[in-house]
């Protein structure tokens, strides 16, 4: 991953009548593309390289043949979509949803990198194209019409080996999905059809959403799928393995924002250690563990030779 590249929650909000900001806190990205010093064809009388020659890979005499190096999702995002592109030669039947949903779910989790870095992982190319071409087309081909049942198989055959071998090479695949404020996992996300892949739905409906709480809208979803409860710093293995980065609950509480592994309430400030709100301030050296709450009348006792 590169150190510019950018990461979640979402911080768009609405503000309510009371001027309150109730921000969404979606959890993105959804999947990251390789998009570091990628070479590519240099146009013409390229402004980019007349303001930074170093940009360019070779001095080539003919104009037609040079190449120059480029960053950012300028570049990353194309390989997405060339990805997407493949997807629907393969099998021009899916949905727009399917090629997301797919592409998530063939991608490749990247060890010690949580998922508000890389979602459910790095593009997978050659896995999404394989898993395309087994889509039932007389299932979705009635998608116009009517909808498939909810269950009905999706497959032409079994589910594939989830993992991907290029040149000796093996890795696994995420074997799940980003959906707003939780991941999803479970092989039924490639062998069944489920109703939030047709069209007219975004993948995130059907989960249900309380203050503290989701789950799974069963005329949505099938069974023996998983709803993660933590967000993970991934060890390298399918979505869900690792090291808990932080709990899936927060990103349903508005006003907070999660980074480099510190939560922080609206109006909160961490610096140093030192954690300040409201006026109180929390010396060095005191860690506040889970369920405990600092109020403006508890800095005193209830502070002292906690750990």
């Amino acid at each position: 991953m590169t150190t510019y590249s950018s990461h979640g929650p979402t911080r768009s909000f609405s503000t309510d009548a009371y001027g309150v900001k109730h921000y969404d806190n979606l959890v993105k990205p959804d999947l990251v593309a390789p998009g570091n010093k990628i070479i590519s064809a240099e146009a013409k009388s390229n402004k980019l390289i007349t303001l930074h020659p170093e940009l360019e890979t070779n001095n080539y005499s003919t104009t037609n043949m040079k190449l120059m190096y480029m960053s950012g999702s300028s570049v990353s995002a194309p390989m997405v979509a060339g990805a997407a592109a493949l997807l629907l030669e393969a099998n021009p039947n899916l949905t727009p949803n399917m090629v997301k949903m797919i592409l998530m779910y063939t991608a490749q989790p990247l060890n010690g990198f949580n998922t508000y870095e890389q979602g459910a992982g790095q593009l997978n190319v050659a896995g999404a194209v394989s898993v395309a071409k087994l889509v039932r087309n007389d299932l979705l081909g009635g998608l116009l019409g009517t909808s498939p049942a909810l269950g009905s198989s999706l497959l032409t055959q079994s589910a594939p080996s989830p993992q991907t071998t290029i040149a000796s090479y093996a890795f696994p695949w995420a074997q799940g999905l980003v959906l707003n404020h939780v991941t999803i996992t479970g092989s039924n996300l490639i062998t069944k059809y489920q109703r939030s892949y047709g069209k007219g739905y975004l993948l995130g409906d059907g989960v249900t959403e309380s203050t503290y709480s989701q789950s799974l809208n069963s005329t949505m979803w099938t069974g023996n799928l998983t709803l993660g409860n933590y967000l993970m710093k991934s060890n390298g293995t399918a979505l869900g393995g690792g090291g808990v980065f932080c709990p899936t609950s927060i990103m349903l509480g508005d006003g907070i924002m999660i980074t480099d592994g510190i939560m922080i309430t609206d109006g909160i400030m961490i610096s140093d250690g030192i954690m300040i709100s409201d006026g109180i301030m929390i010396t060095d050296g005191i860690m506040i563990t889970d369920g405990i709450m600092i109020t403006d009348s508890s800095t005193g006792d209830e502070t002292a030779g906690m750990q």
